[in-house]
């Protein structure tokens, strides 16, 4: 089954904002906290998003199973909310959003977080070369990884 990674439109912002309350479960999962920013945006915050932020979607058969979205400012591109469909995980579509999203910030230098518990994503943002570079208690349970991906 192909799959192709575009710009997503604010038409798509529904459909995305159900992926993400679907894909994040596993990482409410792993800290035992339902109340983390994905599963808690709202429809309007992110179609708010799609002002100041470059949103990617990756579609197969006509469905969005992927999304990402960034936006750079004083030469970071700061990354956020790689999503993949639950059941089209290790299929390559997070490393196909993660390399679209930096060839729209070419130059730049990237950043990201993730829970300090999500091996699983730590693991695919060292393969894409990112390294952590900081590290911050968001909560007396969560702390955050920082990693970065310096261009050239």
């Amino acid at each position: 089954m192909s799959m192709e990674v575009e710009r997503a439109s604010l038409s798509d912002a529904e459909e995305i904002l159900a992926l993400q309350k679907l894909a994040y479960r596993s990482e409410a999962e792993i800290y035992g906290d339902w109340t983390i920013e994905p599963l808690v945006q709202t429809l309007e915050e992110l179609r708010r998003q799609f002002e100041d932020h470059v949103v990617l979607k990756a579609v197969a058969s006509g469905a969005i199973v992927g999304s990402v979205r960034a936006s750079a400012r004083d030469g970071t591109c700061r990354i956020g909310k790689l999503m993949v469909h639950p059941d089209r995980r290790k299929q390559g579509i997070g490393r196909s959003l993660m390399n679209a999203i930096e060839a729209y910030f070419p130059g730049c230098r990237y950043e990201l977080f993730t829970g300090s518990r999500s091996v699983r994503n730590i693991a695919l943002y060292e393969k894409l070369g990112y390294a952590v570079f900081r590290e911050r208690a968001a909560s007396p349970d969560v702390t955050l990884v920082y990693m970065e991906k310096k261009n050239g």
